[in-house]
């Protein structure tokens, strides 16, 4: 008999059928005679083998996945031809299939939930959105607009330019191509304010030198070929090969390049080794003008062989392992911290759009390309050749190899330039205005309850930007937050919260946060039912901030510290108990949630004194914790049960997009998950540990106790550590998790860069304890919730601590 396996072969998105005989398994050989026990051992150790061979390449045999947790559908290209589609999910994983045709295509799109591209372009959500070409999908989209405005980041920007044109991390052949932003690798400092540190965008790699210009214009100009036509390049910037050279210090891509290379690491003089070195041979080897991808901005194990592979010795007889990084870099995080920095500087951000042209724009094909020396073999580009017409299956099937070697050119978004993006001056001409005061403004509470946890949900696109703050008494306040308040020297600067605000919205508001209405007077003793969480928490536990969380537009409260061992959605605007969740076998003790974008799902994880963590999926249509099918009205059910904690759960942080869960106990032990239940990583610290974050940079930041803070990579790499002579009782990131705001007992509110690690600056002191802090979204205020039961708001400018402008406040008193 004969048992079947399917798997992707690497750089391939078709299925390849390997067949494994298993009749030497049994009793019988292959000829139906008895065999002995030797013969029968040795059948099972090749059939091993064998299983071993195919599963290197492959997580898993089989995957099933729920069609209402799908969020996007994109068109893809395979072999040049739209016949592939790939999958979003609300796990932010990513499917992608191959199909025979385009009509098999539309057919499955047409079974698929109408989810278009998801919502974070400003597309409908629609079957019609999903089969947009990618210049329709580029056209109507808000996020040019948004990059013009510097509403998001230069990388992220590309990276939606690439996923619209057909980029994807689930083909090497068409992987996300970024560029090459630095020249300098050999100095000892770098100035990012220095131009001729950066490279010339307007420019193809290939060209950037006058003498290599003219010989790839010579080529073309000399081309006689009748049947291929005439080109610059004759290698792509972005090829399987290119790629699995960046990335093969790290699985799976390790195992990716030793099967591309028959078995074998290839040789060490053509493997990846230095930064310079690889820069410098792409401005003299004609056969090499690649381009970046995105790791190098985000991934510093890329350069580490922490696996130990044995990667040969080159000519020169230096061992290749680790990557040699430019002097100006003092280890491999920093060089990915600076390496992004460039890519975020003004210097880039106005000349990105030129680079966009040649990659994606009017300049990648046609006359304008010619005469921008950017035209490339002619089987990389879209249309060159329709495979299905071939009727040939070894010329078909030669294609399919040329097709897959020399890369393939992304699909063309736009016909004419790209706009540039707008200066830092124009959108913001008030930016650089000093804030002489500190304090905005402080508004007190007539209970004077400890304000025990805060949310600055004042995004501007929400139609009534609100604090939320809850007291110790479990009695919450939905305050109102006024984005259009601006910073003036005569306006006052503190505030006790009196009746009279909020009677009318016409009134003319002179701070940015007023209380809620229905707190505004009162009783103290007996608040409004509609603003009280319920029944109490256990008697056994402090109420702190991390026993909540709230969606992003305050519609939901998410509490826990029931003695029923539940934890509990609550509606904000009636205090309803919308959902009562049991998943642990003792009292819920923390809660965190993932980060994300209005109205859209996350994470919710849950730790408890029963010594594990539970990861659940909030549907945020819904407004629920969903089922295990995310069906309406299932039970909720958790995705995933992690364990390996011998004490009480003290600390949570998840990261959706890296598909994290991070949890610390009270004996110092730090755990990294996966948020399928997969256990990366384990950190043994010195005591409790008291908090936990983690940036988009991966970069994860430590409270052991209240005075010991450290920083590690997800790897479990220690970075940073420093101990400090204050209480630190709650903290929080800024949302691009540069900068942590963290309160302490002595009445103070922190600054601190995340990495590398630095105290930056302290606020003025408070008269009472900081029990929980937060970040308005301008990222212009920090808001304390203190202990005598008021909210503190400071003035902030986080510029004043930026690379690229702190020169600006030089002469300022810190």
């Amino acid at each position: 008999m004969k048992a079947g396996i399917w798997i992707n072969q690497p750089g391939q998105s078709a299925a390849t059928f390997c067949t494994i005989r298993l009749s030497a398994m049994g009793g019988m050989d292959g000829r139906g005679q008895p065999e002995n026990k030797n013969r029968r051992k040795e059948a099972w150790s090749r059939w091993i083998l064998e299983i071993r061979e195919v599963l290197r390449y492959c997580e898993s045999l089989h995957g099933r996945w729920n069609l209402q947790e799908i969020r996007a559908v994109f068109l893809r290209r395979h072999l040049l031809q739209n016949t592939a589609l790939e999958l979003f999910l609300s796990t932010r994983t990513a499917i992608m299939f191959a199909f025979p045709d385009q009509e098999t295509v539309k057919k499955v799109v047409y079974q698929l939930p109408r989810v278009g591209v998801g919502v974070k372009y400003g597309l409908p959500q629609s079957r019609k959105t999903s089969l947009m070409t990618p210049r329709q999908l580029f056209k109507h989209s808000d996020m040019c607009q948004k990059w013009q405005k510097r509403e998001i980041s230069n990388f992220d920007y590309l990276m939606f330019l690439n996923t619209v044109a057909g980029r994807t991390f689930n083909d090497l052949n068409q992987y996300p191509v970024f560029p090459w932003i630095l020249t300098n690798y050999t100095s000892d400092t770098l100035d990012l304010n220095q131009a001729s540190n950066f490279r010339d965008l307007s420019k193809p790699i290939g060209s950037l030198t006058e003498t290599r210009r003219k010989f790839f214009q010579d080529r073309y100009a000399s081309w006689e070929d009748e049947t291929i036509p005439p080109f610059h390049y004759g290698t792509h910037y972005s090829t399987q090969a290119f790629t699995l050279n960046w990335l093969y210090r790290v699985e799976p891509f390790a195992s990716m390049f030793i099967h591309m290379q028959g078995g074998k690491f290839d040789h060490p003089d053509r493997m990846f080794h230095s930064i310079a070195e690889t820069w410098e041979r792409c401005q003299r080897d004609s056969h090499d003008v690649k381009e970046l991808i995105p790791e190098l901005f985000y991934l510093p194990e890329m350069f580490r062989n922490s696996n130990d592979f044995p990667l040969g010795t080159r000519a020169d007889s230096v061992k290749l392992d680790d990557a040699m990084l430019p002097p100006w870099s003092r280890n491999a995080e920093h060089f990915v911290l600076v390496h992004r920095q460039a890519l975020e500087s003004d210097l880039v951000s106005c000349h990105l759009n030129q680079w966009i042209d040649l990659i994606f724009g009017y300049k990648q094909r046609g006359p304008e390309a010619v005469r921008a020396t950017n035209v490339f073999y002619y089987l990389t580009y879209e249309g060159a050749v329709n495979l299905n017409s071939i009727e040939n299956s070894v010329q078909a099937e030669a294609l399919r190899q040329q097709i897959q070697s020399f890369g393939q050119t992304p699909v063309q978004l736009l016909a004419e330039a790209h706009p540039p993006r707008h200066s830092v001056m124009t959108m913001t001409p008030m930016m650089f205005r000093r804030c002489e005061d500190d304090l905005c403004m402080l508004m007190k509470f007539i209970s004077n309850s400890p304000v025990v946890y805060l949310a600055a949900n004042t995004w501007s696109q929400l139609p009534q930007p609100l604090v939320l703050s809850i007291a110790n008494n479990l009695v919450f306040s939905l305050n109102r937050w006024d984005n259009g308040y601006t910073y003036s020297t005569n306006r006052p600067s503190a505030l006790a919260m009196n009746d009279k605000q909020g009677e009318s919205d016409s009134n003319v508001v002179e701070l940015p946060l007023t209380v809620d209405p229905l707190l505004a007077s009162g009783n103290p003793s007996q608040p409004p039912p509609r603003r009280h969480l319920g029944d109490s928490f256990d008697q056994r536990m402090k109420i702190k901030w991390n026993n909540f969380v709230s969606t992003t537009d305050t519609r939901f409260i998410i509490a826990c510290g029931y003695p029923d061992y539940s934890f509990r959605v609550i509606d904000s605007d009636s205090a309803r108990v919308r959902q009562v969740v049991y998943g642990h076998g003792d009292v819920v003790t923390c809660v965190a949630r993932s980060e994300t974008s209005l109205f859209a799902d996350c994470y919710v994880a849950t730790g408890s004194l029963d010594c594990t963590v539970a990861l659940w999926h909030w549907n945020g249509q819904a407004g629920v914790i969903a089922g295990e099918y995310n069906l309406p009205g299932e039970t909720p059910s958790p995705r995933a049960i992690l364990t390996g904690h011998d004490a009480k759960i003290t600390a949570l942080a998840v990261s959706a997009e890296h598909g994290m869960v991070l949890s610390g106990c009270e004996d110092g032990t730090v755990l990294m998950h996966t948020t399928s239940g997969d256990l990366l990583r384990r950190v043994e610290g010195p005591c409790k540990v008291s908090l936990l974050l983690m940036s988009r940079e991966c970069v994860v930041f430590v409270l052991f106790g209240t005075s010991m803070i450290r920083t590690f990579s997800t790897t479990a790499r220690p970075l940073d550590q420093e101990d400090i002579n204050e209480r630190l009782e709650c903290a929080c990131l800024t949302r691009d998790g540069e900068y942590v705001v963290a309160g302490s007992d002595s009445g103070r509110v922190h600054i601190w860069r995340l990495f590398p690690l630095e105290q930056l600056y302290t606020f003025q002191q408070t008269d009472s304890p900081v029990r929980c802090v937060a970040v308005s979204a301008s990222h212009r205020f920090v808001l304390g919730g203190l202990d005598s039961g008021a909210i503190v708001v400071f003035n902030v400018d986080f510029n004043k601590w930026h690379y690229e402008y702190r020169h600006r406040y030089a002469d300022s008193k810190r």
